[in-house]
């Protein structure tokens, strides 16, 4: 007999997808029913088979050129699974002015979420742009 895909299933899968790496009690606040509800749901989901795993989807246009001659003289795509080495340095971008990240960047910590920065300004213009978002955030946890 099939299963029936209700609405909880649905909101659980749609918050996954927008970032599997969300706690459990995190999508129960955001889809507003118990963390043991959405822990059982899932835990269904996997057993029926329908979810396979939680992957990330990683930008291989942010990492230095060694690894991208790689994945050029293999053949592969950017969407199939590639072989990561250790000491790979990953390209940070400033979350303020788009610019590059040298040396250890400058970070703002709120609610999840980790913001990168190229220096203490970006970082103070980047709070006062977003400071009604950031406290809403904050507030929400």
């Amino acid at each position: 007999m099939p299963h029936h895909l209700d609405e909880v299933d649905t909101a659980i899968l749609n918050s996954l997808m927008e970032d599997g790496r969300k706690s459990f009690r995190q999508i129960g606040r955001e889809i507003k029913i118990t963390t043991p509800t959405v822990q059982a749901r899932y835990r269904r989901l996997v057993n029926l088979g329908f979810i396979k795993s939680i992957t990330p989807i990683l930008d291989l246009k942010k990492l230095d050129k060694k690894i991208k001659e790689k994945i050029k003289q293999s053949d592969q795509k950017v969407t199939s699974k590639v072989k990561l080495d250790t000491n790979q340095n990953i390209k940070v971008i400033c979350d303020y002015c788009k610019g590059p990240v040298n040396g250890k960047p400058t970070v703002l910590k709120f609610a999840q979420y980790e913001r990168f920065f190229c220096c203490s300004s970006c970082k103070m213009l980047y709070k006062e742009k977003f400071g009604g978002r950031i406290r809403s955030l904050e507030n929400s946890n």
